[in-house]
């Protein structure tokens, strides 16, 4: 599988490491768990409907994120994706806790893959 990821992904991630100082290991363990299964995978998982995109866009609702002790797989951090299965490849598309934000940025997810 090959992993690649928007520059606002960076900027996401970067952001997000001044509060939680393992997330880039914990990113590494999500990316293991996608190379097995990266479609989507309820209730862990879910392709995001109603966009209109032939993309597949998938929204991951449970990361372990071991700064964040005792949370487990409900650390409130989503992770937004684009996968491309004819070509092995998915595309890390947004970050984000979800007590900062709601939900996911159409309009980024949009601007790349509309």
């Amino acid at each position: 599988m090959k992993f690649e990821q928007l520059d606002e992904f960076k900027r996401d991630v970067k952001k997000l490491l001044k509060k939680y100082r393992t997330l880039e290991d914990d990113l590494d363990v999500v990316k293991m768990d996608l190379t097995d299964e990266p479609g989507e995978s309820p209730p862990f998982s879910y392709r995001i409907e109603g966009l209109g995109l032939t993309t597949c866009i998938i929204k991951v609702k449970k990361i372990a994120c071991r700064a964040m002790k005792g949370r487990g797989v409900n650390s409130g951090l989503r992770l937004i994706y684009a996968w491309f299965e004819e070509e092995n490849r998915i595309v890390f598309v947004e970050l984000y806790f979800k007590g900062d934000k709601e939900m996911e940025d159409r309009e980024r997810i949009f601007k790349y893959f509309k």
